[in-house]
């Protein structure tokens, strides 16, 4: 890894504190450490360093665009083994891994794992710089898709019953006459319960509603 006495161009406008997206950086290299912090200090992130994979575990999990610097080599849990832990539970959370030495089997498995990079040290400033600018991205993008459908579970939680049953068949493409039939109401009560279901799910059109429940799980989207 180098780094430059002056650094390229910063990550954007965040503000520092709250709000600036956040570089976590696990690595039992103190020297590493500091130099990766000043440098994404000084590219406008913030940065959080930890020695180990179990310092890092304990810190509490935040809603802002991050993604983790992560070292192979560690003395308590691996990177790898640190990876696989995280894959299920912070999918917001993009991995770049840095290594002293790295084969084809460890970068292969990384990969395959989700990381979005692997740079073997020495490394350049831009090239880390680049790779944690699209990680920030990916995971601005995450969180906006996992805050939309936290909504959507929150409205779709205020239907009733029979609301959702409704939902259910409408969304397959069933005329109004035909959820009807299938539910043993009238075609005028199901105007009214999709309705219903058409203000509290905030959809404009047909189209939308199928659109939110496919994000839902509750029908295929092609």
């Amino acid at each position: 890894m180098r780094l430059s006495s002056t650094t390229s161009s910063k990550a954007g406008s965040y503000p520092m504190g709250e709000g600036a997206p956040i570089v976590y950086v696990v690595d039992d290299d103190i020297s590493v450490r500091e130099a990766l912090e000043a440098l994404i200090r000084e590219s406008g992130w913030e940065p959080c360093v930890f020695a180990s994979a179990q310092e890092f575990l304990s810190h509490p999990r935040t809603a802002t665009p991050s993604c983790l610097v992560l070292d192979v080599s560690l003395p308590d849990l691996n990177g790898l083994d640190l990876q696989q832990q995280l894959t299920a539970t912070r999918h917001d959370m993009p991995i770049i891994f840095i290594t002293g030495y790295g084969d084809v089997p460890m970068t292969v498995r990384a990969m395959k794992a989700g990381a979005i990079e692997f740079l073997t040290k020495p490394f350049g400033d831009e090239a880390l710089l680049e790779t944690i600018r699209d990680a920030i991205q990916r995971s601005t993008t995450a969180l906006s898709h996992e805050a939309e459908l936290q909504r959507y579970q929150k409205r779709y939680a205020s239907l009733s019953t029979r609301e959702r049953e409704v939902m259910g068949l409408v969304v397959t493409g069933l005329m109004n006459k035909q959820v009807g039939g299938k539910l043993g109401i009238s075609e005028i009560t199901v105007k009214a319960h999709r309705g219903q279901v058409m203000r509290k799910m905030g959809a404009t059109s047909l189209a939308d509603l199928v659109n939110i429940a496919a994000k839902l799980g509750i029908v295929r989207q092609n």
